[in-house]
């Protein structure tokens, strides 16, 4: 087919993702299908993440293909060596301030560069306006991808109704424990019976100048002003959130998940995988661990990365897996203690659990939920690690940390029931209990049925004529006006 087209012609997509992990890979996943339907990719990564990509992946897939090219803008932060996730409100006020200029030249520079393939539009995170005014003025035509769940960008649409309410911003700092968080709200459609500690927790400020209240704030109800908006979930799963935006912009294509939507796509070129968006280097050795072990019988540990904790709620999660007795695969990223550049775990627990626990930095997770011998998943809810565990139809121990995670939890334990969520102040006693009662107790029996509802719903939302499937032939054909292959 690309033999026959021109290649002035050829589409060209340009991906700029808001730069942390968990929005790197949906935006990369859909980069590679539609280089398999014959678009020309350049992916725009900050310098800071396009070296820890390098350092993860190393130099040859970086270097890209003749389809699929790197770019890099700079961040404006301070230089850093860390291998971890930057400071994510400095992060987001320097989206603000100081990277639409440099994008603006890089778009210049593709559109005048050799070999000469225009850019006709830009993909941008739905955190990134600053992409959509790029695309404007330079006449490209632009699309938004909300990473998160959508449930969650229902929470963020009505921050500005809090304050017109009165609810915000809290008088002081007492509202963590004064009861205040349990107030319920009827009032925010498709949201029932939603509680204030179950909104996006950027809205828990005593001053409204918060960066990420007002960032998050501004830049959701400016992502679902425009003109197509793309969303890594299902209607089966969401369809409440997604009419309710529908009110407001028809354009709303829900095409997830998308890991599994890629199935449709056999890959072109020989190495080109999936996993190819990590920027930590994942350890595939877990995965023959996983093999020696039964049936739906290990739990996976994982709280994403972005997730700090204190030191004694690290020892607290441990101890309570061990006395669990359960065997365990552990992903522990240097960088999970706050403040630390390494975690420890005490000696007595590794001794204790040699045998059956496996404990890594990084892992590629879609392979691990989908293992057989994965029962359940203890997760902060994050989107990718949601819709993950939904499709693999494997039950979760929940404890949300920041951002949309509580909305999403709150979700998995009461809309979708297969979660059951773990209390702020983690004590060892209650992971031990939630872990034995979510492997061998009856609620768990009964989410790990609903689990494998879902996984159904989740694969025919993808296979040929499900509404994902068709809502990407939609995106391609309609609305960016491509054949596809």
């Amino acid at each position: 087919m690309e033999s026959a087209t021109h290649h002035t012609q050829k589409a060209h997509a340009v991906f700029v993702p808001y730069p942390a992990q968990g929005h790197i890979n949906p935006l990369m996943q859909l980069a590679k299908l539609l280089r398999c339907n014959g678009f020309h990719i350049t992916f725009v990564n900050t310098e800071f993440n396009h070296k820890r990509l390098v350092k993860s992946l190393g130099e040859e897939f970086v270097k890209g293909l003749s389809d699929f090219q790197f770019e890099t803008i700079p961040d404006g932060l301070t230089e850093s060596d860390k291998d971890a996730t930057q400071d994510i409100p400095l992060l987001s006020d320097a989206i603000r301030t100081k990277f639409y200029a440099p994008f603006k030249d890089l778009i210049n520079k593709l559109n005048t560069s050799s070999p000469h393939i225009p850019v006709t539009c830009i993909i941008a995170d739905g955190l990134l306006g600053f992409a959509g005014r790029v695309a404007k003025e330079m006449g490209i035509q632009e699309l938004q991808f909300w990473t998160a769940s959508a449930c969650g960008f229902l929470g963020y649409l009505h921050y500005d109704e809090l304050v017109k309410r009165g609810i915000l911003p809290f008088k002081d700092e007492n509202f963590i424990v004064d009861g205040t968080l349990e107030e319920s709200l009827d009032w925010i459609p498709g949201m029932k019976d939603i509680k204030l500690k179950d909104l996006p927790s950027f809205m828990r400020v005593t001053d409204l100048n918060d960066i990420m209240f007002d960032f998050m704030g501004s830049e959701a109800q400016n992502c679902l002003r425009s003109s197509t908006i793309i969303m890594n979930t299902f209607e089966e799963l969401e369809g409440e959130s997604l009419n309710i935006f529908r009110r407001k912009n028809p354009n709303i294509y829900s095409i997830g998940p998308l890991h599994l939507l890629g199935r449709n796509f056999p890959e072109k070129e020989h190495g080109f995988k999936v996993s190819g968006s990590s920027l930590w280097k994942s350890d595939p050795k877990c995965i023959n661990w996983l093999n020696k072990w039964k049936s739906s019988s290990v739990l996976y540990v994982n709280y994403g990365s972005v997730t700090t904790m204190t030191n004694h709620h690290l020892k607290e999660f441990a101890w309570g897996i061990a006395n669990s007795k359960v065997p365990f695969l552990w992903i522990m990223r240097p960088d999970v203690v706050m403040g630390e550049e390494t975690s420890n775990l005490p000696h007595e627990f590794l001794d204790e659990v040699k045998d059956r626990g496996y404990i890594t930095s990084w892992c590629f997770q879609d392979q691990v939920l989908a293992h057989p011998s994965v029962g359940v998943f203890l997760t902060h809810c994050g989107w990718n690690s949601t819709i993950e565990s939904i499709s693999s139809g494997v039950p979760t121990i929940c404890w949300p940390f920041f951002a949309e995670q509580q909305t999403n939890c709150r979700y998995l334990c009461n809309i979708w029931k297969t979660g059951m969520e773990v209390n702020n102040d983690v004590k060892r006693e209650e992971i031990t209990k939630l872990v034995l009662e979510m492997m061998e107790g009856e609620n768990g029996k009964e989410m790990k049925r609903k689990g494998l509802e879902w996984q159904k719903k989740a694969k025919k939302a993808n296979d040929f004529g499900g509404s994902s499937y068709n809502n990407f032939h939609k995106l391609i054909t309609e609305v960016l006006q491509h054949n596809t292959i």
